[in-house]
C-alpha cells in the first residue's frame, strides 16, 4: 500500500511538472495563489507573529521579485533606445509620417476614451459617498506624515514649462534619473535623424543597434526564470502588509475602478476585432503572458520585452511596428492609469463631501489626459502623478492616504490593462503598415509557441 502510496505522488508531480512545464502563465497563476495564502498566514492580523517580523519575511519574501525589477529595468534604457531607433530605421519616411501621427492620435483617442468611462462611472455610482467621513477622521495621523505631497500641483500656467522640460537639457543626466519621457522623446529625434543617413552608413548602424537589442533580450530571458518566484514573493509581501481588514471599507470604490477597466478591455476587443481584423479571444490568449506578468508586477516598463517578445513571435506584428509603438505606448499610452485617477480623484472629492461642477470635472480630465502622459511606467507611478491632478482640481492631495490599502491591487490591474491596450494599438496599426500578417481566426487553433526559456 505504502509503495503504491508512493507511485501515485510519483505520478501525480510528473503530471504538475508536465502541466506548468513551459507554461508560464499557469506557473504565474498558482505563485500568485500561494503567494496570497502564505501572505495571509504571515499577516500580523492574525495575531501568530508581530508587525516587525512580519515586514522582515516580506522583505526577504520579496527579494526575488525586486531582483527581477532591478535586473529588468537594468537593461530597460538601452533597450528602448535600441527598439525605437530600430523601429523609425525600418520604416521609410512616407511610412512613418503616416504611422507615428496616427499613433499619436490613436494614443490620445483612447486616453479620452478612458478618461470618459471614468468620469462617466465615478459620477453615476459616486462611491465616495459610501465611505464615511469619520474614514479622513481616521486618518489624520497618516495625512499630517504626508503633508509635502500638497506641494504637487499642475496648472494651466504650468503646461509650457512642462512642454519645455520634455526636451531633456542633458540626454545622460536624464538617463541616470529615469525621466522616461524625455528619453523616449529624445530617442524619437535621434530615431528621425538616424533616417535620413546614407545607406552605407545606415546599415552599420541598424546592425549595432539590433546587436544591442538581442543583448538586452538575452537579460531579460535570464530574468525571465526569477518570474514565478518573483510573484510569489512580492504577493506574499503585499498580502501579509496590507491584510483583508483593510480592504474591505473601500470595496465599492474597488468595484467601480474594476468595472471600469473591464469596459476599456471590452473596447480594446471591439477594435481589435474591428480594425485589426483578428479574433479577440485569440488575442487574450496569446497576451495572457504579458497581462499575467504586468499583473504581478505593476510595471509596464518591466513588461516591455516581454510584450516585445509577444508581438513579434505570438501576434506576428511588423517588428518596425512593434519596436516604435510598445516601447512609446509603455511611456505615454497609460489608459487603465488614466481611467484610475479620474475614478480615484472623483471619489476622494466625495470622501470630503467636495461638489465638483461641471468646469472642475472639465479641469479634471484636461489634467488627467496631460499627466497620464507622464506617468512614470513604474510601481506606484500613479499615485505620484494623481497628486498633483488632486491639486491642481483643488483636492487635499492628502486624501490618497485614503485609498493607499488598495493601491497597489488596482495598480495590478490598471497595469495589466495598460499593456494590453500597447499590444492592441500594435495590431491594428500592424493591420494597415505591417509587412507580416496579423493572426487570423484559422491560426487559433495552431499550438502555441511558449517560451523554451522559461
Amino acid at each position: 500500500m505504502f509503495d503504491t502510496d508512493i507511485k501515485s505522488l510519483k505520478s501525480l508531480n510528473h503530471y504538475l511538472q508536465k502541466l506548468v512545464e513551459n507554461r508560464l502563465w499557469l506557473k504565474v497563476i498558482i505563485a500568485l495563489f500561494l503567494g496570497v495564502g502564505l501572505g495571509l498566514l504571515l499577516s500580523p492580523q492574525n495575531g501568530w507573529i508581530t508587525k516587525g517580523t512580519a515586514d522582515v519575511l516580506g522583505n526577504w519574501l520579496a527579494l526575488p521579485g525586486m531582483l527581477f525589477l532591478k535586473l529588468v529595468q537594468m537593461i530597460m534604457i538601452p533597450l528602448i533606445v535600441a527598439s525605437i531607433i530600430t523601429g523609425i530605421a525600418s520604416n521609410d519616411k512616407e511610412n512613418l509620417k503616416k504611422l507615428g501621427g496616427g499613433v499619436l492620435l490613436y494614443f490620445i483617442s483612447t486616453t479620452i476614451i478612458s478618461v470618459t468611462i471614468g468620469t462617466i462611472l465615478g459620477l453615476i455610482f459616486s462611491p465616495g459617498k459610501y465611505l464615511h467621513q469619520q474614514a479622513v477622521v481616521d486618518h489624520e495621523q497618516a495625512l499630517a506624515n504626508t503633508a509635502e505631497s500638497t506641494e504637487l500641483s499642475f496648472g494651466i500656467n504650468d503646461i509650457p514649462t512642462a512642454i519645455t522640460n520634455l526636451l531633456p537639457d542633458n540626454p545622460l543626466a536624464s538617463m541616470v534619473s529615469g525621466e522616461m519621457l524625455s528619453i523616449v522623446i529624445f530617442t524619437i529625434i535621434i530615431g528621425v535623424a538616424v533616417l535620413s543617413l546614407p545607406d552605407d552608413l545606415l546599415r552599420p548602424v541598424k546592425l549595432l543597434l539590433g546587436a544591442i537589442q538581442e543583448i538586452c533580450m538575452t537579460v531579460v530571458k535570464w530574468a525571465m526564470l526569477l518570474v514565478p518566484v518573483a510573484v510569489f514573493g512580492l504577493m506574499a509581501q503585499l498580502t501579509s502588509s496590507v491584510g483583508l481588514n483593510s480592504l474591505s471599507g473601500l470595496g465599492f470604490y474597488v468595484l467601480v475602478v474594476l468595472i471600469g477597466l473591464l469596459l476599456l478591455v471590452v473596447i480594446y476587443l471591439i477594435v481589435v476585432s474591428l480594425l485589426g481584423k483578428v479574433n479577440p479571444f485569440g488575442f487574450l490568449r496569446k497576451i495572457r503572458d504579458v497581462q499575467l506578468l504586468a499583473f504581478s508586477t505593476t510595471s509596464s516598463a518591466a513588461v516591455m520585452p516581454l510584450s516585445l517578445e509577444t508581438a513579434e513571435e505570438e501576434l506576428e506584428v511588423d517588428p518596425a511596428i512593434s519596436n516604435f509603438i510598445i516601447p512609446i505606448g509603455a511611456t505615454v499610452n497609460m489608459d487603465g492609469t488614466a481611467l484610475y485617477q479620474t475614478i480615484t480623484t472623483l471619489f476622494i472629492a466625495q470622501a470630503y463631501g467636495l461638489e465638483m461642477g461641471l468646469m472642475n470635472v472639465i479641469v479634471v480630465v484636461i489634467t488627467i489626459v496631460a499627466a497620464s502622459i507622464g506617468t512614470p511606467a513604474i510601481p506606484g507611478g500613479g499615485v505620484v502623478i494623481l497628486a498633483s491632478v488632486l491639486s491642481s482640481a483643488g483636492i487635499p492631495a492628502e486624501g490618497i492616504i485614503i485609498i493607499i490599502g488598495v493601491e497597489r491591487l488596482l495598480g495590478m490591474f490598471r497595469t495589466a490593462v495598460n499593456v494590453t491596450g500597447d499590444l492592441t494599438a500594435c495590431m491594428v496599426f500592424n493591420r494597415f503598415y505591417g509587412n507580416k500578417p496579423a493572426i487570423s481566426p484559422k491560426s487559433i487553433s495552431k499550438t502555441k509557441k511558449e517560451y523554451s526559456t522559461v
